[in-house]
């Protein structure tokens, strides 16, 4: 009988998958867009066209919560955080591949 050689693991046998071009597209809108709604939330509650929808005039207490400071800073904090995500997504696109940083450490 001949001794059986360790197989190695699975992990170590696949190659992570590439980014192709439309997966690099994606990214890029969604970081886009992102951006853009984090950017409206964070301004456009403390312009004056704020109270000047269909949303304000439905019923007393709507009016009301619809003008409250807190109800606006909350959508800015929102904005806030479409704002985070974005970034977070930027810097995940530009972080290197796990291989090409373990050939460069080398």
């Amino acid at each position: 009988m001949q001794p059986v050689e360790p197989q190695r693991p699975v992990a170590e046998l696949e190659e992570p998958p590439k980014l192709a071009w439309y997966h690099k597209l994606g990214s890029l809108l969604f970081i886009v867009v992102c951006f853009e709604v984090g950017v409206f939330l964070l301004v456009f509650p403390w312009l004056d066209y704020w109270n000047n929808n269909l949303i304000a005039s439905l019923a007393p207490w709507v009016r009301d919560v619809w003008q409250s400071p807190f109800f606006r800073g909350a959508l800015s904090g929102l904005g806030v955080v479409n704002m985070y995500i974005s970034l977070a997504e930027v810097i995940r696109l530009r972080r290197p591949a796990a291989d090409r940083l373990k050939e460069s450490l080398l």
